[in-house]
């Protein structure tokens, strides 16, 4: 069943339409019509079902729906900016895997850069993708997208309880010890933060930054991962530790 969000609240017995770019996939791409059932997410993030009525013009709010997908924790994926699509793939997937939240800076070893006067539309073209994979995986919020100057400004902005970076110099060395730990004393609804590198890694002086204000270099698995493949282990294993086998759902 397709599911569309919008931006009020929701009532048992409403009516309501879809934004006009909706509409469109709903009648046009979908090829829905009267009678057909669709499910809205509310701007409080609370689940109806909803009927086509009057030709496809509205949506009928039938009843509300329980519903739990999200993961138990808030979690932020923060990467120093790659080349090509791989930010688009992050935020693809990343939102298909449950993040909160994606923060982009300019990394010491980034080879892209965001020109100053175009990052509001790449902020845009990226919620768009995050909207149609929330949609697409039915979850219940659309994560967020921000941009950040540094290091320096994501650390200084940072109010997450467990701050993470993804070293690959501790996957080298075989540390495999911390990232099972902190995932064994989350409490439910904390707020995770954990960093990725662009295509070079993380400098030096980046990881002493991070060391110096209490976050934690963890290794993920013994194998080096891409810059667009790293954030998304870092879901799987928060999915597995915190719904699979914490059940904390």
């Amino acid at each position: 069943m397709q599911r569309y969000f919008i931006d009020s609240l929701v009532t048992a017995k409403q009516n309501i339409k879809l934004e006009i770019n909706d509409q469109k996939h709903l009648f046009n791409v979908m090829r829905a019509k009267s009678g057909d059932q669709v499910e809205i997410v509310s701007s409080e993030k609370s689940l109806w079902l909803g009927e086509v009525v009057d030709d496809g013009q509205l949506i009928h709010i039938l009843k509300s729906i329980d519903q739990v997908v999200e993961l138990p924790v808030k979690v932020t994926i923060a990467c120093g900016i790659s080349k090509g699509e791989k930010i688009d793939w992050i935020v693809q997937k990343g939102t298909e895997l449950g993040a909160t939240e994606f923060i982009f800076f300019s990394a010491d070893y980034s080879i892209a850069r965001w020109n100053s006067q175009k990052i509001e539309k790449k902020l845009q073209r990226l919620t768009k993708i995050a909207k149609g994979a929330s949609e697409q995986s039915h979850r219940l919020r659309i994560p967020t997208i921000r941009y950040v100057k540094n290091a320096h400004e994501l650390v200084r902005t940072s109010t997450s309880s467990v701050k993470l970076v993804a070293y690959e110099e501790s996957a080298k060395n075989g540390e495999r010890s911390k990232l099972v730990s902190a995932l064994q004393h989350v409490v439910a609804e904390s707020n995770l933060l954990v960093v990725f590198g662009p295509e070079g890694g993380i400098s030096p002086a980046e990881i002493e930054l991070f060391d110096n204000n209490d976050f934690s270099m963890v290794g993920l698995g013994p194998r080096i991962l891409r810059a667009e493949t790293a954030p998304l282990y870092i879901l799987s294993a928060i999915s597995y530790q915190l719904e699979l086998i914490k059940g904390m759902n």
